[in-house]
């Protein structure tokens, strides 16, 4: 079949090299002049099972009240007049509860350690290096609240398969020697040793040469303009090239990897999409003295940061701010992420030579992504991944393109969709 992938992000391409592996004709359509330069680019870097609890929680409500109108907050909801924000929000509240926190936890870690499993084989049938490192992700609090509230969250996460250890303070400091300095704050731990860290933006880049290698056509630099539908189906696209010219491109299937940009497509085929742009920042700073630097990934919980090596560089991100689709840098927001990065490890870095970068995350309330097939016949999504996006994109491209194919994923997921919503049970072995 001829299948269009819409949009050339970390889960674009995944979904593009798994739907060409499995024999199809297919071309993928981005805006930009090549891929993964937009929320792929300088995310936290972090192939994380192990943040599988959804931002929707029980102890949700409370913390983004707290937050309300404070610039450097880890969650900062920018009240707006615009209907779509407040729905997300009210969606949102409906995922706080127990029950509901307990569901997405099971949808994320199982989408997870099927993403991580198909990246590995993925990493060395295509040969790809992207400063990857299997060191695992080390969570440390510098609260004790936090630390107590993330007991239980952590005990749903091992029932479903994540190995999840907590740790004492020493135990972190052991495991990570640049957080000695940071000793007195910390008051406890968790480590996932299977968690992986590594450089999205490279992935994306190799792995779309990849593509191309094995004969997928890429349309960079083309915008969608339109979308003729026939007998309840796409018929076409409407594109401009960067020079204006306007045509259109037929397929048999489409599959929409358009990030926070998804839902707007959608709505033009009456399709509701609960996504919304979660704005975050990241700031790349170099190594200076390699003694001083973490080499394992490590997450700040209380401050929502994560920390990754790659290769020479330090990668530090996190925080979210609702404020739709404005992607204009905050240097407040991005300072207090050097500054927490100070605090943490004062001889690491003197935050000279910093690099901040911001992009949309698109974010659904539950954190679970839509992946499956949509009411359009022929339209396939796989977005949604806020977050997660690097995560889950490599077990998300493999199960679209299985569901494309007319075959069942070897996964237990939530798929949009599809008569078994539950699929078939979790099997970690290479396709």
């Amino acid at each position: 079949m001829k299948v269009i992938v819409l949009g050339a992000g970390v889960t674009g391409i995944t979904s593009a090299w798994f739907l060409r592996q499995a024999g199809h004709e297919v071309t993928v359509v981005d805006r930009q002049p090549g891929a993964g330069l937009e929320t792929s680019f300088a995310n936290g870097g972090q192939i994380s099972v192990s943040h599988a609890e959804p931002w929707a929680n029980p102890g949700a409500p409370l913390k983004v009240l707290k937050w309300l109108g404070k610039e450097d907050s880890p969650l900062l909801f920018r009240l707006r007049p615009d209907m779509r924000q407040w729905l997300w929000g009210l969606g949102f509240l409906r995922e706080c509860t127990p029950g509901r926190t307990r569901h997405n936890i099971r949808q994320i870690v199982n989408l997870g350690l099927y993403s991580r499993s198909t990246l590995q084989q993925l990493r060395g049938d295509a040969n790809l290096e992207y400063d990857q490192l299997s060191r695992g992700i080390l969570h440390f609090y510098t609260s004790q609240a936090e630390f107590d509230a993330a007991q239980e969250p952590a005990r749903v996460m091992r029932e479903f398969g994540c190995e999840l250890d907590m740790k004492t303070a020493d135990e972190c400091v052991a495991i990570e020697p640049a957080l000695a300095a940071s000793r007195d704050r910390i008051v406890g731990g968790s480590m996932t040793p299977s968690d992986e860290s590594g450089d999205a933006h490279r992935f994306t880049q190799q792995l779309a040469a990849r593509c191309a290698e094995a004969g997928v056509n890429f349309r960079y630099d083309t915008r969608i303009v339109g979308i003729e539908r026939q007998a309840g189906a796409i018929a076409s696209v409407k594109v401009a090239d960067a020079n204006g010219i306007v045509g259109a491109l037929k397929a048999d299937r489409y599959v929409l990897c358009m990030g926070s940009f998804s839902a707007g497509f959608a709505r033009e085929l009456g399709i509701s999409l609960n996504i919304y742009p979660a704005k975050g920042y990241s700031v790349t700073l170099p190594v200076i003295d390699p003694a001083k630097a973490y080499s394992v990934s490590l997450t700040d919980d209380e401050y929502k940061l994560v920390f990754s090596r790659l290769g020479d560089r330090l990668r530090i991100a996190g925080t979210a701010e609702l404020n739709g689709y404005d992607a204009s840098l905050n240097l407040v927001r991005c300072e207090a992420i050097v500054r927490r990065t100070r605090e943490l490890f004062p001889e690491m870095t003197d935050g000279r030579d910093a690099r901040f970068w911001t992009g949309l995350r698109p974010a659904t309330p539950s954190n679970v992504p839509y992946i499956g097939r949509s009411k359009v016949e022929n339209l396939f999504l796989n977005t949604g991944h806020g977050t997660l996006g690097w995560t889950h994109s490599a077990g998300s491209g493999r199960a679209i393109a299985d569901i494309v194919s007319g075959r069942v994923p070897d996964l237990d997921f939530a798929f949009t969709g599809m008569p078994d919503r539950r699929a078939k049970p979790l099997s970690l072995q290479p396709a």
